[in-house]
């Protein structure tokens, strides 16, 4: 027996981390599947619906990316803070 106190290692994967890969990979989805946009109907402001959809998800794909930056970083604090604490007990 050594005398090592068994050092449990935190998941990889947690839903936290999987709402950041939806908040990231949501816009290339959206952008890929062109589909979805190859129209001109309807327009707004006399702009196609092809250009305003992609300059929508501009701001879109902005608003993800803080959010998923913002949960990351609560993410990476919660980590650091447990591994301070002596990590999860049984």
């Amino acid at each position: 027996m050594s005398d090592v106190p068994e050092v449990r290692q935190q998941p990889v994967v947690t839903p936290v981390r999987v709402a950041i890969a939806v908040c990231l990979v949501a816009p290339f989805v959206a952008m890929l599947w062109v589909g979805s946009y190859a129209r001109t109907d309807p327009t707004f402001i006399g702009i196609p619906f092809f250009y305003w959809y992609q300059m929508l998800w501009v701001l879109i794909s902005t608003a993800l990316t803080m959010t998923a930056y913002q949960l990351w970083q609560r993410d990476q604090r919660a980590r650091k803070a447990d591994h301070t604490s002596g990590g999860a007990q049984r």
